[in-house]
């Protein structure tokens, strides 16, 4: 059981590894650039090649997809519950607590522990999350919500095409699969560079208040994540991968938020840094729960 975690961890590691060190040592990284290709070409990729021939009960798929949307409301109401019973702001601290990093980390964790299965399973997990983190996100975050917002997400159309073949007996092209596969298969390294570049970049603020709400997030993601498989009945990969997603630390893009809207982005930046070296120090055990 160690070899099998310690192999399903190390490529993470190293990967975020590099993105570290590649920040701490002065080289250029265009953040902006590297987001841009994930976000419009990569994974909308992804996406594609692993749903459209993807050999699972469409069903399950679903099943991904409601836990995804329950798992965001018990977040935001726990969430909200605890802030208000410590009197801090809601608009900088729910959305970390709400919006675990079901991409980045969560992603990778998934492929490795349960191959194509998992990977297909935490992209139908992720599709929702993401829908929901960049549009109802940010519309809690900046005040003000846009319709349009919905419209410009290149992973929706790509969900929507992959479903064609998904749902039907229509078979994907090769040259479109073998295409799709090689650009999507650039989204989870460049998503851990990312990462790495990005925790060495973020400036803590308010050290306490990061750990215990990072202690909060972990430890409602783990929560939620075991009452939902209970309550849904899933088994298997699908329980997994529910598990781990939910469990994951607080996502890179709360910062980003926080820092554009001016939402105590330094203490935001901390409940990130904070909540991702606890994530990966306890990442053994909730493998090992999973497995």
């Amino acid at each position: 059981m160690f070899s099998e975690i310690f192999s399903i961890l190390a490529p993470v590691f190293v990967c975020v590894g590099i993105g570290y060190g590649w920040a701490k040592s002065g080289r250029d990284f265009d953040t902006s650039m590297v987001t841009t290709i994930v976000t419009y070409f990569a994974t909308p990729c992804l996406v594609f090649y692993a749903l459209a021939k993807v050999e699972l009960d469409t069903s399950v798929l679903w099943d991904m997809g409601v836990a995804a949307l329950l798992a965001n409301i018990a977040f935001a109401v726990i969430g909200a519950i605890v802030l208000a019973v410590f009197k801090l702001p809601q608009r900088a601290f729910l959305q970390a607590l709400t919006w675990p990093n079901v991409g980045n980390i969560g992603l990778p964790l998934c492929l490795l522990a349960f191959g194509q299965e998992g990977l297909a399973l935490s992209i139908a997990f992720f599709t929702v999350y993401v829908v929901l983190q960049m549009t109802v996100g940010v519309a809690f975050v900046s005040g003000s919500f846009s319709p349009k917002a919905i419209l410009k997400m290149p992973i929706i159309p790509a969900t929507l095409f992959a479903s064609v073949f998904l749902f039907t007996d229509l078979a994907v092209p090769n040259w479109l699969f073998n295409t799709t596969k090689l650009v999507g298969d650039l989204t989870i390294p460049l998503m851990l560079f990312t990462l790495g570049v990005s925790l060495a970049s973020l400036q803590i603020g308010s050290l306490k208040t990061a750990i215990w709400l990072s202690t909060l997030r972990l430890g409602m993601g783990f929560g939620v994540g075991v009452g939902l498989v209970a309550a849904m009945g899933l088994t298997g990969p699908a329980a997994g991968v529910v598990i781990l997603e939910c469990a994951m630390p607080a996502a890179v893009f709360c910062y980003l938020f926080a820092q554009l809207y001016d939402q105590r982005p330094q203490e935001v930046a901390g409940l990130v840094i904070a909540s991702t070296f606890m994530g990966f120090a306890v990442l053994p055990a909730l493998l090992w729960y999973v497995l």
